[in-house]
C-alpha cells in the first residue's frame, strides 16, 4: 500500500501558494485493508476515506469509464492493481495531475510542472471530454490563476463539449457551487469570459451572455458595452473584497439591458424591472441561497434608484429606505449600497470614483432610524393616522439630516 499526495496541494505547493488541504491517493490497497487501518469511509460514488487523525481525504486508485450523459454519467473502478498512472490520466488538467511522494519526489506522467511555469491550462487525456463540471472547474481556475491562458486544444475540445450538449445536464446545484466559488477568487471576469469564449455561458447563464454587444446609455461611455461594464462590476467587487451576495448581485443587476428594444438603444427605459424579473428567474433556476436571491433582486430593481440619490428629495428618501426595508435589513442595505458602489466603479476611468450616493443614504438612514416610533403612536390619540405621524416625522428628520 503507497501513498501520494496529489492534486491541488502539489500544484499550490510549486506555485509558492499556501496549501490548506492535502488530498490522497492510495495504491494497492482495499476498502478493507483502510477499515482495518482506522480510516472512515465518506465516499458514494467510490471509495473515500478520513484520515483517524488528520481527517484529510483518502481515495483508492480508480479508473472510471464514461456510461452516460452529464456529470454522473460514470462507473469507476477501484481494485489494488489500479496503478498511480492510470489514476492520475482521469484527472482533469495536466497541472493538476501531479502526484508528491512521501519523500518529496514528483510524479508527474503528464508534463503538469511544464504548463505550471508556462501558465496553461492544458486537459490530461480525451477523457476531459467526458466530464461537463471540468468546464466549469476551468472557467473557476481561470478566475483564481488570473495569467494563466488556456490551450488551444483544450479550448476546442470545451467547444465540442457544449456543442454535444454535455453542459445541458449539469444539474442545478453543481452549476451554481462552482459559479460561486469562482466568484470569490481575485479576477471573477474571467470565468464568465472563458465560459462565454467555449460557448457554455450561452447555456448556462443565456441572460449575462445576452448582455455583451449591447450598448450602455451615453452618459456611461467610454464603456460601450454593457456585457463588459458587468465584468468590471464584478472584479470591482473582487478588489473590494466583498461577501458573495454582493458580487453575485453585480453579476446580475443589469440584467435586463439585454431584453430593451432595438429602437430604444443606446437607451434602456424600465430596465430596471426587467432586471429584478430575470435575476429573480435565474436564482430560481440555479437554486441560489436566499441571501444572494434577495440582494440580486433588490440591487437589480432598485440600483438606479441609489444612483439618483442627490437629486431626491428627503420624502422620496423615506419613501426608498422603507421600501428596500432598511430598518429591519441594516446589513442588506449596506451591502445594497455596496453593489451600487461597484457598479459606479466598473467603467474604464471611473475606478477611484466617490459614491456621495452611499454617505447621503446612509445619514438618511441614520435620521431614519433614530425616529422613536413607539414614541409617536403612544401619543397619537386617533390611531388611524399613526402611520402618517410616523411618515411625517421621518420626513423632517431625514431632511434636517441632508440640510434641507
Amino acid at each position: 500500500m503507497k501513498t501520494y499526495v496529489v492534486g491541488g496541494a502539489v500544484r499550490d505547493r510549486l506555485l509558492g501558494l499556501p496549501v490548506q488541504d492535502h488530498d490522497w491517493v492510495v495504491v494497492g490497497a482495499t476498502p478493507d485493508d483502510m477499515l482495518a487501518q482506522g480510516f472512515k469511509p465518506v465516499g458514494k460514488d467510490f471509495p473515500v476515506f478520513l484520515h483517524p487523525q488528520t481527517r484529510e481525504e483518502y481515495a483508492l486508485a480508480r479508473t472510471e469509464r464514461k456510461s452516460g450523459q452529464g456529470y454522473k454519467g460514470f462507473s469507476f473502478h477501484t481494485s489494488p492493481d489500479v496503478s498511480l498512472e492510470e489514476d492520475l490520466i482521469r484527472r482533469d488538467l495536466t497541472i493538476n495531475a501531479i502526484a508528491q511522494m512521501p519523500d518529496g519526489t514528483l510524479i508527474d506522467p503528464h508534463g503538469g510542472q511544464r504548463d505550471l511555469a508556462a501558465r496553461v491550462f492544458r486537459h490530461v487525456s480525451p477523457a476531459f471530454a467526458e466530464d461537463p463540471v471540468r468546464i466549469l472547474r476551468v472557467a473557476r481556475f481561470a478566475a483564481r490563476f488570473s495569467d494563466f491562458s488556456l490551450a488551444p486544444e483544450t479550448l476546442t475540445l470545451m467547444r465540442n463539449m457544449v456543442a454535444a450538449g454535455e453542459v445541458d445536464h449539469l444539474v442545478a446545484e453543481r452549476v451554481w457551487q462552482e459559479i460561486a466559488r469562482g466568484l470569490m477568487y481575485e479576477r471573477p471576469s474571467r470565468m464568465f469570459e472563458m465560459l462565454r469564449e467555449c460557448g457554455a455561458l450561452a447555456r448556462l447563464l443565456p441572460e449575462l451572455d445576452a448582455l455583451f454587444g449591447v450598448p450602455q446609455p451615453p452618459q456611461h461611455h467610454p464603456e460601450v458595452d454593457t456585457g463588459v461594464h458587468v465584468m468590471l462590476v464584478v472584479d470591482v467587487a473582487a478588489r473590494r473584497n466583498e461577501p458573495l451576495a454582493v458580487r453575485w448581485a453585480a453579476l446580475l443587476h443589469d440584467l435586463g439591458k439585454g431584453s430593451s428594444p432595438v429602437e430604444t438603444l443606446p437607451h434602456h427605459y424600465g430596465h430596471e424591472a426587467r432586471s429584478a424579473a430575470m435575476a429573480e428567474a435565474v436564482c430560481d433556476r440555479l437554486k441560489v441561497p436566499g441571501d444572494c436571491r434577495e440582494l440580486a433582486i433588490l440591487t437589480a430593481r432598485e440600483h438606479g434608484s441609489v444612483h439618483q440619490t442627490m437629486q431626491k428629495r428627503p420624502a422620496t428618501l423615506v419613501s426608498f429606505l422603507e421600501r428596500v426595508d432598511a430598518l429591519r435589513r441594516p446589513a442588506r442595505f449596506e451591502q445594497l449600497l455596496a453593489a451600487c458602489l461597484c457598479d459606479a466603479q466598473g467603467r474604464t476611468g471611473f475606478e477611484a470614483v466617490e459614491y456621495p450616493q452611499a454617505t447621503r443614504l446612509r445619514e438618511a438612514f441614520k435620521a431614519f432610524a433614530a425616529v422613536d416610533a413607539g414614541a409617536i403612536a403612544a401619543a397619537t390619540e386617533d390611531r388611524a393616522r399613526i402611520p402618517e405621524a410616523i411618515r411625517a416625522a421621518r420626513c423632517t428628520a431625514v431632511a434636517a439630516a441632508c440640510g434641507e
